[in-house]
């Protein structure tokens, strides 16, 4: 490609809910067009009527901002390659069909699926390869007219060059293709309709994109995108061959690749859970590359900072849930508590919240912000440990009850009712202290004493620390609680 600064693309199909595969893509070329100072060029591939829909154009567009990704040129923010969906360019690529079958560098293919596969099904009885056996390449004119008084209608093959095609992979190094295994191939569909195999390269020529990062599956289609490239070329209408990197798999269970019928995969339930944008993309940067060996938690202005794709690790990369968490954990620990607040915001309302607008106290949620910032792995999680704050009773979960409340635990909880009763409530470590001495009197330690405590004032067995929720709930309310327990055990 001709030089000048780097210029990468993403290019989606709007099929669907978004998958961490695809952000993950978009992250790579997002942050090498950042880190190059180059130009991220966002566009959609929606050919298929048959799949796309606005409804998933719209939702592609609302991810990419959600994450934090600027587009230099794109829908809605346009550019000199205007329009950015393919679905508004067919014009383009009938033109550049028609060059390509003029040039020779193209040819009608008469041949039906019924004898493709009668010949496919032959070639592998033999032992050869099953590709596409070049039947219509030389068809003379007598034999094209006779096909068309069948009433055949021909697609158009790119035809591929009698030579071993190399390039050098940015992730993978040097690779060769034999002719033998890479026929010709289709590129217009006997409808007119264009094929990703064309359009795709040709945007990349017209939009002079000078690096194409994607996905390890697409590597078998290089060979084919180079030759159509060299054509292109010789036509004037692409400035030569980007450079191809091909990103490591990402892997699920059992050993598979990630798909979109994982339900891990779909972005939607990490926004729904409450992923912060900054822990799923440290975390999904991981998946095939590293800032240092040492380090796994860094801003995505650090990984722009550092990030090349000669970096890129060509192997298979395991998509951990667990270990996704943990960073989404460690990016709400760097929040500042107020913008921490802000961002639990959506759980703390309808349709998440199961309580009353009215029964939310504000002073209570800044209260207890603090302390259950240092507990959450997502953000959703915030509403199960606040709730006994904004319900009028604590929720009542059958197996916590039963963990918690053991033979004795009755008389427990009537000598920490009265511990509590006289403790200074404004303060926590005295509201441990009458817990704790409850415990003393009973022959337990802190740990098993507060158990029947915590679930009498919370419904649940594990929540934020207990003493710092008992000051903030209020000696009224906890002291009833209490009672309410007391009352249910002795029922």
């Amino acid at each position: 490609m001709a030089n000048g600064s780097v210029r990468v693309r993403f290019c989606p199909s709007p099929t669907g809910n978004p998958h961490v595969g695809l952000v993950r893509t978009a992250l790579f070329n997002w942050a090498y067009a950042r880190h190059t100072g180059g130009t991220f060029v966002f566009r959609i591939e929606d050919t298929d009527a048959a799949r796309d829909s606005e409804e998933s154009y719209e939702q592609l567009l609302d991810s990419l901002r959600w994450l934090g990704f600027d587009w230099d040129e794109g829908p809605e923010t346009g550019g000199p390659h205007e329009p950015y969906r393919q679905s508004q360019r067919t014009d383009l690529y009938a033109d550049v069909a028609r060059r390509l079958l003029e040039a020779g560098r193209a040819y009608h293919c008469y041949c039906s699926t019924a004898e493709l596969d009668a010949r496919r099904d032959a070639a592998r009885a033999a032992g050869r390869p099953s590709g596409y056996d070049g039947h219509c390449r030389e068809l003379t004119a007598e034999r094209k007219s006779a096909y068309e008084a069948e009433g055949r209608t021909p697609i158009v093959r790119f035809r591929m060059p009698d030579a071993p095609i190399t390039f050098t992979d940015l992730v993978r190094g040097e690779i060769t293709y034999l002719p033998e295994n890479v026929p010709d191939y289709g590129i217009v569909r006997a409808n007119g309709a264009p094929l990703y195999t064309l359009v795709n390269p040709v945007d990349d020529a017209l939009m002079e994109i000078t690096h194409v990062l994607r996905g390890e599956d697409l590597l078998s289609s290089t060979p084919r995108q180079i030759a159509l490239y060299d054509a292109l070329t010789e036509l004037g209408v692409a400035k030569g061959t980007p450079a191809f990197g091909h990103l490591p798999y990402v892997m699920g269970e059992g050993n598979k690749k990630l798909s979109k019928r994982d339900p891990e995969s779909s972005l939607n339930l990490y926004r729904e859970r409450g992923f912060l944008p900054e822990g799923l993309l440290n975390y999904l940067s991981l998946l095939g590359w590293s800032l240092s060996a040492d380090r796994d938690i860094f801003t995505v202005e650090e990984m722009v900072a550092a990030f090349d794709v000669a970096d890129v690790n060509p192997n298979p990369a395991r998509f951990d849930l667990k270990k996704a968490e943990a960073i989404n954990a460690d990016h709400i620990r760097l929040l500042d508590v107020n913008e921490f607040a802000e961002r639990c915001a959506p759980w703390l309302r309808a349709p998440f919240a199961p309580w009353a607008p009215e029964d939310f106290d504000p002073a209570k949620w800044d209260a207890i912000a603090p302390h259950a910032q240092t507990r959450l792995k997502v953000l959703s999680e915030i509403t199960d440990n606040v709730d006994f704050l904004f319900l009028p009773e604590p929720v009542f979960d059958e197996t916590s009850w039963t963990k918690a409340m053991k033979e004795g635990s009755d008389a427990l909880l009537r000598t920490a009712r009265e511990k509590l009763e006289s403790a200074d409530w404004t303060s926590a470590e005295s509201l441990k202290e009458a817990v704790l001495a409850a415990g003393e009197a009973h022959g337990l330690k802190l740990g098993k004493a507060q158990a029947p405590v915590r679930v009498a004032v919370t419904g649940r067995t594990v929540g934020l620390p207990l003493f710092e929720s008992l000051e903030i709930l209020g000696r009224e309310k906890a002291l009833a609680r209490i009672d309410a327990a007391l009352a249910r055990l002795t029922a």
